[in-house]
């Protein structure tokens, strides 16, 4: 069974942006233009639009127009984008537009200004609708249109794509495309990265619901531009001092000209874009600006190992050995959840681990039987598998004197007479010495303790052994 979602991303060690002029934070505007390609029967759609407007618990009309919603988007471009505009020209701030392209197509005045400003335009889709129902077939028409017409509107084609309202198959399917920079149809992380489809790697510029101005028209959102601005400035300082501690990340200001272009709602922006112009250490830069940076900086790399990945006969020929003889324990691994979560070092390792902690008490002793004695008479005739001669050899296991062979030989008779299988111990984080002190130790266990305490070196002899699959 494959688990398709990702719990792991960069884990604790997330990769050091390297931010142009070692910038502790990326600070990335995006302006969602969407007025003209929502909802309306005039548009051809079923129903007037309900989202995002100042009436909050709006449901759509069916087969009528909404006059207030309407008039609610347009004061959006009729008058918050211009507003937007001037503080955004004035300052001279690089901002990306998501431009929904039927939108973009009723803007001719509004393009040409984002034009002239240099400002990029994203693709925000054909139409500002929703996509969660929307036929496979029909979606990947619909991103060929919008492509096409964004093409017609501003000249070039569009090289970052966010939907939004988007379906389970949306990032698939601008994959597909193959002529995207960049996908934002994520909101998971802080940092870029990659996600393969197909084989084929492509670079996702997570998105914030978060530092949205449309929290001022959810529930429990921002009730004016004090509280939107406090936001804000919670998120900058937060990743502020994370990069001046050495995690540069990106953060991410999701805004709508209907919304925060409204004049009380401005300000909190206004307040904010004011009060991070007193740091040096912040690049504030176009969506397409930060994919090419991560493309250079941290270009996709496959890696060595993806268990997750793997067929069956892969995996079994990677990981069947890794639990001595028993190469049960990785088919139920793979017959379990594999996800890309199992796909490093820690991951794999519990997926296997806890299969051999789910396994009977009968077949971990098993497991257990199945690990040779140490310097025993398979090591003498080299009967070992790869792993365990290299393992016990690593202690010099494998060069003993008379007198050591004969004290192992009596520790292992004496051991395996009294509970049934063979002392294990991880040889790698032992020396010859610690081992015989050790073994002296354990000897006089009982054997419900000693049964726990062998199992647990068999599960950090397994995990010794796939830290080493990776490293090779």
């Amino acid at each position: 069974m494959r688990y398709p979602r990702n719990f792991s991303g960069y884990g604790p060690n997330p990769p050091h942006a390297n931010w142009p002029g070692g910038a502790n934070v990326a600070v990335q505007l995006v302006l969602n233009y969407e007025e003209g390609g929502e909802n309306n029967i005039l548009h051809g759609d079923a129903a007037s639009e309900a989202f995002l407007a100042d009436v909050v618990g709006a449901a759509p009309w069916p087969g009528q127009r909404h006059w207030n919603i309407e008039s609610m988007y347009e004061y959006g471009v009729r008058a918050g984008f211009w507003r937007l505009h001037k503080l955004f020209t004035e300052r001279n701030l690089p901002i990306t537009v998501y431009g929904v392209a039927t939108a973009l197509m009723r803007a001719p005045e509004q393009v040409e200004a984002m034009l002239a400003a240099d400002w990029e335009i994203a693709s925000h889709g054909l139409k500002w609708v929703e996509h969660k129902d929307m036929e496979r077939a029909e979606e990947a028409r619909q991103i060929k249109e919008a492509i096409g017409l964004h093409t017609v509107v501003t000249g070039s084609r569009p090289l970052g794509w966010y939907t939004g309202r988007s379906s389970l198959n949306t990032v698939d399917l601008v994959s597909e495309e193959g002529g995207f920079a960049y996908v934002s149809d994520a909101y998971d992380d802080d940092l870029p990265h990659w996600r393969t489809h197909n084989a084929k790697p492509q670079l996702i510029i997570p998105y914030t619901l978060s530092a949205n101005d449309m929290r001022f028209v959810t529930p429990s959102g921002f009730a004016n531009g004090e509280q939107f601005y406090q936001f804000l400035k919670d998120s900058f300082d937060c990743l502020y001092r994370e990069g001046e501690e050495g995690s540069p990340k990106m953060m991410s200001i999701g805004l709508h000209c209907r919304l925060v272009g409204q004049p009380g709602r401005f300000e909190g922006l206004r307040k904010f874009l004011d009060y991070i112009a007193g740091f040096d250490k912040v690049w504030i830069a176009r969506r397409i600006d930060i994919a090419r940076h991560w493309a250079t900086q941290h270009p996709y790399r496959a890696p060595k190992l993806a268990p997750s990945q793997m067929d069956a006969s892969t995996f079994m020929a990677t990981f069947g050995g890794v639990y001595e003889h028993s190469p049960f324990i990785a088919q139920r691994a793979f017959e379990a959840e594999l996800a890309p979560a199992h796909d490093n070092p820690t991951g794999i390792n519990f997926a296997l681990r806890n299969q051999f902690r789910l396994a009977s008490p009968d077949e971990r002793l098993g497991v257990l039987k199945a690990h040779p004695d140490l310097a025993g008479k398979l090591a003498a005739a080299k009967r070992l598998t790869a792993e365990s001669t290299a393992e016990q050899a690593s202690a010099g296991l494998d060069a003993l004197t008379d007198a050591e062979r004969e004290t192992f030989t009596d520790l292992n008779n004496r051991y395996v007479e009294k509970f049934g299988f063979p002392f294990i111990i991880a040889v790698r984080d032992n020396t010859k010495a610690s081992i015989l002190e050790t073994f002296q130790r354990r000897v006089e266990n009982d054997r419900e303790t000693e049964f726990t305490t062998a199992c647990a070196q068999v599960e950090r002899i397994a995990q010794l052994r796939i830290e080493a699959l990776f490293a090779d």
